[in-house]
């Protein structure tokens, strides 16, 4: 008797853990970026599956100063004119260039990393399908190219 408890125990704990540590259970993309002085993201194409786990690493390669130089990840929500968010969020200094007043047009941000730092986010891709734009909004750096898309499949 005693053995076919252990027997039941055994088997369920074995279940529970294989749930735990499968790869769906604890699916996470991690994508690791730089932002360069030619103002341009490393990784301008990023796929993920509705509602999973992504976490964006953005280093800053730089040896201008910050205040020349520095770059933020900013995943905005599906039809937001990103030349409009960028151009609002450039007059935002004092808030790391993010416009507080469309910060309902955006999905997941960093803060501004500037030369030798790494600044990241962590975020849950979308349940809806389609193409979501990433930008820097530093002043500047979207109008000179810094941008990519986060394509949900």
């Amino acid at each position: 008797m005693n053995i076919r408890k252990n027997s039941k125990w055994s088997i369920l704990v074995i279940m529970v853990l294989t749930f735990m540590f499968s790869t769906s259970a604890f699916a996470q993309q991690v994508i690791e970026m730089t932002g360069t002085d030619k103002m341009k993201f490393t990784v301008e194409e990023i796929s993920a599956k509705p509602g999973e786990e992504i976490t964006v690493k953005l280093y800053t390669d730089s040896k201008l100063p910050a205040v020349a130089m520095s770059h933020n990840f900013v995943l905005l929500k599906q039809g937001v004119d990103a030349t409009a968010y960028s151009n609002a969020s450039a007059r935002h200094k004092d808030n790391d260039f993010l416009d507080p007043s469309r910060m309902d047009d955006v999905i997941a941000h960093t803060k501004m990393g500037s030369g030798g730092e790494t600044v990241e986010v962590t975020f849950t891709a979308p349940d809806k399908v389609g193409e979501y734009e990433y930008v820097c909004t530093f002043p500047g750096h979207y109008a000179s190219g810094m941008k990519g898309v986060l394509t949900v499949k």
